[in-house]
């Protein structure tokens, strides 16, 4: 295997277990495996790849979700692996941090932007290339939240590497300074990787804990809180957006950046 597409095309089966003819074109990623069980359990079909790095279901009319775990290096391979088989759009579910008194558990973050704070990206383009996502994918997202009247808020995101930092003083206030509206690990390597593969891709973001305060910090009993409340309509919403956007939205793909 000496190309891209030779290594992308026999890894993404020793990464998921399934070969790339049989994803389809709409791909939710995650990094949570409860994700995939409940998607799976929905629509009555296996888990496959849980022998894997990356476990994934795919049900009957060719819609996937993939838990690519925690964290950008893992986020990158996931969609690097994509470009197997070109789908027309990716959108991550995942949590975050929520920064602003404004930002509330189990409010829903449409990032319109990526800080990249996780290093991850560098190695695809330089700094100075902004982590966007595409337009079209997130404005189809934003008409099913309004649809459904559900809390959302639209900013600026960091993406770090840095797991352990709640008790960081110094770095709280970095946050602070630059005014983003929560923090995660992984979406703007998902933007930044979706523009070096040509993948439209969204993000649509969970807030889970609030960090900045030492009450807000996410726990054990409080992250299993957020998953029986909120998790399912995340899901949910997830579901319809990718299933209804070949249907009802526009072309995603509009021009490149």
């Amino acid at each position: 295997m000496q190309t891209k597409p030779e290594i992308v095309k026999n890894w993404i089966y020793r990464y998921t277990g399934v070969p790339a003819e049989e994803y389809g074109e709409y791909v939710l990623l995650t990094n949570f495996q409860y994700y995939v069980t409940k998607f799976a359990k929905m629509f009555d079909v296996p888990v496959r790849g849980l022998d894997r790095p990356f476990s994934s279901a795919i049900n009957k009319d060719g819609l996937s979700i993939i838990n690519f775990g925690m964290g950008s290096p893992n986020a990158a391979t996931a969609m690097d692996l994509l470009s197997a088989f070109e789908p027309k759009g990716v959108l991550f579910l995942g949590k975050c941090g929520g920064l602003k008194k404004s930002t509330e558990i189990g409010h829903f973050i449409l990032p319109i932007a990526a800080i990249r704070g996780e290093g991850t990206s560098n190695d695809y383009f330089r700094a100075e290339v902004p982590a966007l996502p595409s337009f079209k994918l997130h404005k189809h997202v934003s008409q099913i939240l309004v649809s459904h009247k559900l809390e959302y808020r639209t900013g600026v995101v960091y993406t770090t590497n840095r797991r352990v930092w709640e008790h960081d003083e110094k770095f709280k206030e970095y946050l602070r300074e630059i005014r983003v509206l929560g923090i995660d690990m992984e979406t703007a390597t998902i933007f930044i990787t979706g523009l070096a593969n040509n993948i439209s891709r969204g993000a649509l973001l969970l807030v889970s804990d609030l960090p900045m305060i030492p009450d807000g910090i996410k726990t054990e009993s409080s992250d299993k809180s957020v998953t029986h409340q909120f998790v399912d309509l995340h899901l949910e919403i997830g579901i319809e957006a990718m299933t209804k956007i070949e249907s009802q939205g526009e072309e995603i793909r509009h021009f490149l950046y």
